[in-house]
Formats: C-alpha cells, structure tokens, sequence
C-alpha cells in the first residue's frame, strides 16, 4: 500500500514556508472527554517552547457543552471558551468522539464546516474522525481511524475513501489519525508540516518518542523487533546490518544467508516482526534515510541516492514520489531549515 502522506502545496492561510499565518490551535472538549487523545494534543501545541520559536501556536480549549466536563478517569475540564473559538482557530483537534454511535450535535458540524471553508485546517484524533464524518468533511476525502473502528466509519461515511491500517493520513485541511498514540504521531506531522523537521524533533525528544512515524506504516505489529540481541528476535542482527549498509545490494538470498534462514523462513519472520515483506521493510528505510539526508544536509540528490541505496537520482525520485507524493527537490524545500 503507498504511504498515506502526501507533501501538499503551500496554502493560502500559510505562509511560503508553509507555516499557518493563524496560529491559535482550539481542542474540542466534551463531556466523556478521551483524556489521553486530549493529552496528546496539549502535549504538543499547549505547552510554552520559547526555546524552539518565537510565535510558537496559541492553544486555547473549546467546550462543547457548559462545564466542568467529565473526561475519563475522573478528570474534569475546565475550557476556555465555547463553540466561537473554533470560528477563530486556524487548526481545530477533535481529541475521539465519546462513541461510534453517539450523535453528533449539529451546531459542532456546522462549525467545523464554516472552520474548513474559510482555510482551517481539522484534526482528529482516534475515534474522533465520526465527529468529521457527522458533519461530512470526510465525503470525497481519504480518511482513517483505529481498526476497531475501520467497519464502523466507513459505515458513518461511505463516500469517504477510507485507508485503513496506516497511523494517520494527510488530506492538507483535514488530517485523521488511528488509534490513541498515532494520534501523537500525527501532531507531530503537523509541526513538522509546520515548522520543519528540527523543530518536529526538538518536540519529539522532549516527549521521549520518535521523531516520526510515516503515515503508512502499519497500526498494528504482530511482534516487534527488539534493537537487543539477547532475547530478542534473530532477525534483529540482519536488521542492523541492513540499517548500516543500505548502499549494498540485499536481495532475499543474501538477507536468508545472513540470518541463517531459508528464504520461505525469513518472509515469515519478517511478517511476524515487522509487518511487512523483507523488500518492503528494505524500501522504507532506504526512503526514510533518503529523508534523513534531504532534510539535514545539502547534498546533491544523486548522493543522496547513492548513500541511501537508491543508485541513482531517477530510481530516488520515482519511490519518493510513490511513497510521499513528492519528489526529493520539493521535500527538501519543504522540510529543510
């Protein structure tokens, strides 16, 4: 399946570097409120960073309802205003919805309609994506949410184009996450989208997470790959040396050789491991070390191929244009400081 992100073009509430000309981001607060989706995105666009920019977003908390409001846990929310200030965001999250099958009041698709005409862009988080299809932003749009809810939501909105098994999707104005940490992901695109790949990892460091997960990649990993070789899987050492050495040739027998399996043997491990097929996997770290390199140094394209294992400039572009939707000029232009 191509990775669900796509590289979109400067838009005209943002500025040529792509940062948002309006940066108040409002999170829909409701009563049975999802605390951790909630907690996502206040860890990312709430928190002071004058460490990182000057104007950093404005965050404010919307209310649907007249509080306090009830979030899970017993946590109750005290928010900064109502409906009205999804009239004057630039970037509105829908932290989940309180359930697949609980109604959507009117006044909150109407603002979020109004919000998407005039150039803001919406957010949601998990389950939240029901909110958007309620008020049929998703119609025409690719979309996804968490897989126990893949049936659900293309149920709520037939039209939509709904990708499942990937951890968020980039629409330019509407982006959904899945489930409750690939909603973390997804903030973290934004500011990525937003400011750039240094300060996206300036913000994943202080959060202890990654720096960035592709849209992609799959929700849901049967058995993860340990970096330890002591009790870790016996893939782990094939992995590392694949990590290490991109710009050698890896067909499957010398992968097999190396991990001492029969070909038949290592796709299975690969599947149970990673997900993914061994060419698969191979691809998206070759793409994500061309990323790598875009995105920090200034070295000509067709090095850049050379050492991510692509061979060539033509063989670089046409996978990135697979995998991202954008060649690796315009990533560079675009997530380069």
């Amino acid at each position: 399946m191509p990775c669900s992100l796509r590289i979109m073009p400067d838009r005209p509430d943002g500025r040529p570097d792509g940062r948002p000309a309006n940066r108040l981001v409002a999170v829909l607060a409701y009563d049975g409120l999802c605390t951790f989706e909630f907690g996502c995105a206040v860890e990312v666009f709430g928190l002071p960073r004058p460490e990182l920019e000057p104007d950093w977003y404005r965050f404010a908390v919307a209310a649907l309802e007249p509080g306090p409001l009830r979030a899970t846990g017993g946590v109750r929310v005290l928010a900064d205003g109502g409906l009205d200030l999804l009239d004057q965001a630039g970037t509105i999250i829908i932290p989940g919805w309180r359930g697949v099958a609980e109604p959507v009041p009117e006044a909150l698709c109407a603002a979020l309609r109004r919000a998407v005409a005039r150039g803001a862009r919406v957010l949601s988080l998990c389950s939240g994506a029901f909110v958007l299809a309620a008020a049929g932003l998703l119609r025409g749009r690719r979309a996804t949410t968490h897989w126990r809810y893949a049936a659900a939501l293309a149920q709520a909105e037939p039209e939509a184009r709904f990708i499942p098994d990937v951890l968020y999707v980039d629409e330019g104005a509407i982006l959904t996450a899945a489930g409750s940490a690939a909603g973390l992901d997804l903030c973290l695109h934004l500011v990525r989208r937003d400011w750039g790949a240094a300060v996206a990892n300036a913000v994943a460091r202080r959060l202890v997470v990654p720096p960035h997960r592709q849209g992609g990649q799959a929700q849901y990993v049967e058995r993860p790959v340990p970096r330890e070789r002591a009790g870790g899987h016996l893939l782990s050492p094939l992995l590392d040396r694949m990590r290490g050495a991109l710009a050698e040739p890896w067909d499957i027998a010398r992968m097999a050789r190396e991990a001492a399996l029969s070909p038949r043997g290592l796709h299975r491990h690969f599947r149970q491991a990673t997900g993914q097929s061994p060419g698969a996997w191979l691809l998206a770290e070759r793409v994500a070390r061309a990323r790598e390199l875009l995105e920090a140094t200034t070295l000509p394209v067709e090095t850049v191929a050379e050492v991510a294992g692509f061979g060539s400039a033509a063989a670089l572009r046409q996978q990135m244009k697979a995998a991202l939707g954008s060649s690796p000029a315009a990533y560079r232009a675009r997530f380069s400081r």
